[in-house]
């Protein structure tokens, strides 16, 4: 007789883990992420490019949130959350280096920024930006924050033409209420011509509009990143319902399957 043998179902550990960084050596680590894709990829001018990394004032008022690789132990993705109460601290959010956030000031409930966003190169797939929003949301909820907001780049290397074109989109569709806008010191100037082919939004925007949150304005030009910053504004009670599902209280592998970027 043939013996049956009833497998038991395995649990498979994630590859990508969210966390706040909890040493120097982490927050370093992120750092460095930092420099090596806004400089060395991006060529963005940043103080600091003897040691390699990218720091600044508000560094030491943020928490550092960051995805590891669990193969490897590699950080490939990385943001850092400002607080209402630690922007008070630190004499201001980081956005208010570009924008003028008199609106911000005025909204009702409690308030965080993310900021310097960025992902490895090899790493720019869904799972591992959900895996980042999934840290993101658990910060909201459990902190129980009422707006997010902050900067989603799109690059100008084609002398502006596509962000232009994506800017287009969000006047369109993705612009909050006239009472909900802010003011870009620099605004991006006009493009000289149209965008060849087909434009897609930058991974972060994309998240950002699918998640429910909308564009306050026009967009601010940063010579030195050479890019047009966005100022993005989600109202959590105004969560996409079909993302606040997975976000809020799902795991992360559902999580991935929600923010898929084409």
């Amino acid at each position: 007789m043939t013996e049956m043998i009833q497998l038991l179902p395995q649990t498979r550990t994630p590859r990508f883990e969210v966390r706040f960084a909890e040493t120097e050596a982490e927050i370093l680590a992120t750092q460095q992420l930092r420099y090596r894709i806004f400089a060395g990829e991006l060529g963005a001018q940043i103080d600091g490019g003897d040691a390699g990394i990218d720091a600044d004032q508000y560094d030491g008022h943020c928490r550092h949130l960051m995805v590891r690789d669990a193969d490897s132990g590699e950080i490939v993705a990385c943001t850092r959350i400002l607080t209402d109460a630690a922007a008070e601290r630190a004499g201001g959010f980081y956005s208010e280096s570009e924008f003028d956030l008199e609106m911000i000031r005025a909204l009702p409930g409690r308030v965080m920024e993310i900021g310097r966003t960025c992902v490895a190169a090899e790493h720019r797939s869904g799972a591992v930006i959900a895996t980042l929003w999934q840290g993101i949301a658990e910060t909201i909820t459990r902190e129980g924050y009422d707006y997010l907001f902050g900067c989603a780049s799109i690059g100008l290397e084609d002398g502006g033409a596509a962000a232009h074109s994506i800017l287009e989109t969000l006047r369109g569709k993705y612009m909050t209420a006239a009472s909900q806008r802010v003011r870009p010191y620099y605004p991006l100037p006009l493009a000289d011509r149209r965008p060849e082919g087909a434009v897609r939004m930058p991974p972060l925007l994309k998240a950002y509009v699918s998640l429910g949150a909308k564009a306050c304005g026009e967009a601010y030009w940063d010579r030195d990143f050479n890019c047009a910053d966005v100022f993005m504004l989600l109202n959590v009670s105004d969560l996409n319902p079909r993302y606040a599902r997975h976000f809020l209280g799902k795991g992360r592998s559902e999580a991935r399957e929600a923010v898929a970027l084409a």
